[in-house]
């Protein structure tokens, strides 16, 4: 099987931690160039020094950017893929606060689509032209298992997922001919710093102890534990990867078999 990833250059978004930088690692592991893309700047610089190089010609960079700031997070991926093409694009970003979709502002909405879908969409047309220059392309989405089954409490993200996953399959038809695939990954429950953030505002909603709250969501999971974010990355790397040409446009839950449905 190939998964041989040199000479190819990977853009993993939201790669400070947890599954961005997990993904980021699995790439270069592999024997891609890795460039990550978080907010904090000084961080990126360390992370970015400590990912693995199992060959010598391997470089890895980094972006310093918000993803809510769609204009600046365009003209520097633009600049990057105008002096190193983007051969592989992992599209991964913190998901929005939980809560109830009623009563939810306006302004709630458009943050989290202007950081999930638009800034999907913007940096995916800025490395598109040289995937289909270097007959290589390959854009895995991290979204959520929310685009199959709405789960609750977390009403924006589940609105603001389904609308990436819908870009994503449209975006998947119009590239294939070209030989770029067009992938989702929806985690479930991970060891991240989300996963604590929802722990922790359902204990507040609710007045449930950690444990309480942690019993009831891992009993949810027929594997009985939450993913590890390799395990997470293990997929995306492998849809990345030249073995996956003929995967395009699914939605490929990690989640241990917590989704119910097909």
């Amino acid at each position: 099987m190939d998964i041989n990833l040199i000479g190819r250059h990977a853009l993993v978004r939201g790669a400070s931690q947890g599954i961005g930088l997990a993904t980021a690692r699995a790439l270069a592991t592999l024997g891609a160039d890795v460039t990550i893309v978080a907010r904090r700047e000084q961080l990126l610089g360390e992370l970015s020094a400590e990912l693995p190089r199992p060959h010598a010609a391997q470089a890895h960079g980094w972006l310093a950017c918000d993803s809510s700031d769609i204009d600046a997070l365009q003209a520097q991926v633009q600049a990057l893929a105008a002096g190193k093409p983007v051969h592989i694009l992992v599209n991964n970003s913190g998901g929005p606060p939980p809560g109830s979709i009623r009563g939810t502002d306006v302004a709630e909405f458009e943050a989290a689509l202007r950081q999930h879908l638009l800034a999907n969409h913007v940096v995916s047309e800025a490395v598109i032209p040289g995937m289909e220059r270097d007959g290589y392309g390959r854009i895995v989405n991290v979204i959520s298992t929310s685009v199959k089954e709405p789960i609750k409490g977390l009403g924006v993200s589940n609105t603001a997922r389904w609308a990436v996953a819908s870009w994503a399959k449209t975006l998947a038809n119009e590239l294939a001919p070209h030989g770029i695939t067009v992938n989702n990954v929806l985690p479930g429950s991970t060891q991240t710093p989300r996963i604590d953030q929802i722990i922790e505002t359902t204990m507040e909603r609710s007045g449930r102890t950690r444990t309480d709250v942690y019993s009831e969501m891992v009993a949810e999971i027929p594997m009985g534990r939450f993913a590890r974010p390799e395990e997470t990355a293990a997929a995306i790397a492998f849809l990345c990867s030249p073995a996956a040409a003929y995967i395009t446009g699914v939605n490929l839950p990690v989640d241990g078999g917590r989704t119910r449905s097909l």
